[in-house]
C-alpha cells in the first residue's frame, strides 16, 4: 500500500529531511519524491510504500502534518487509492 505526500509553503533548510526522516522512523519507506523552489516557495510530492508502517495512517499523517507545522509549511498525506480516484480524468 502506497500514501502520497505533499508539502507547499516558505522554503526553508531541512523539510525534506524533517518529512523523510519522520516517514522513516514510522516505518514507512520513500519510493519517488519530487521537489521545486520557485524563488522562496518550496513544493514537494513525495510517494510512499505505507505496507510496513509501524503506526496508524492516521497517527502518520498527523505526525507529518506536526512535523509540517513545525517548519511553517502545509503538508497533506493521502491512501495511493484515494489520490488516483479523485484525480482520474
Amino acid at each position: 500500500m502506497k500514501a502520497v505526500i505533499t508539502v507547499i509553503g516558505k522554503d526553508t533548510v531541512g523539510i525534506l529531511a524533517g518529512v523523510s526522516g519522520e516517514c522513516a522512523k514510522n516505518g514507512a519507506n520513500v519510493v519517488e519524491v519530487t521537489q521545486s523552489v520557485m524563488q522562496d516557495m518550496f513544493a514537494m510530492i513525495m510517494m510512499v510504500d505505507i505496507t510496513n508502517c509501524t503506526v496508524p495512517f492516521k497517527e502518520l499523517s498527523e505526525s507529518l502534518k506536526k512535523i509540517g507545522a513545525d517548519f511553517g509549511v502545509s503538508v497533506h498525506v493521502t491512501h495511493e487509492e484515494l489520490f488516483n480516484t479523485m484525480y482520474r480524468v
